[in-house]
């Protein structure tokens, strides 16, 4: 049964050293807007995420947290749009900081295009 709230919890999120090498080793690549992505079926039964911004962009940690809390808000709010467990990868890729609506229509766009 599908959770109705919109949350986020620890098992949501990949952890595991083993998981994320192999969903950045063998997960599959595409582009949505300002984000890269990589998705990779879900041992584990549910939907999970990761996201990363490059310290290369973004110097300041205080800049690179912002954005990683503007795309777990954006996948939190959408994540209905997912009917497989699926692992994700998120990987932001603009050299700006772009405003929460930009960042969101590209996590929907990426979670549309994975059912596709």
């Amino acid at each position: 049964m599908p959770d109705l709230r919109h949350t986020l919890s620890k098992a949501e999120k990949v952890c595991s050293r083993t998981d994320i090498a192999r969903l950045v080793r063998c997960g599959v690549y595409h582009s949505a807007g300002c984000l890269r992505f990589a998705v990779l079926p879900s041992p584990s039964g549910m939907s999970r995420i990761l996201v990363s911004v490059p310290k290369r962009n973004f110097k300041r940690a205080v800049k690179r947290n912002l954005l990683k809390r503007r795309i777990r808000e954006a996948y939190r709010l959408n994540k209905a749009l997912l009917s497989t467990p699926t692992d994700i990868l998120f990987i932001y890729t603009e050299r700006e900081l772009l405003p929460f609506g930009e960042i969101e229509k590209a996590v929907r766009s990426a979670l549309c295009g994975i059912e596709a």
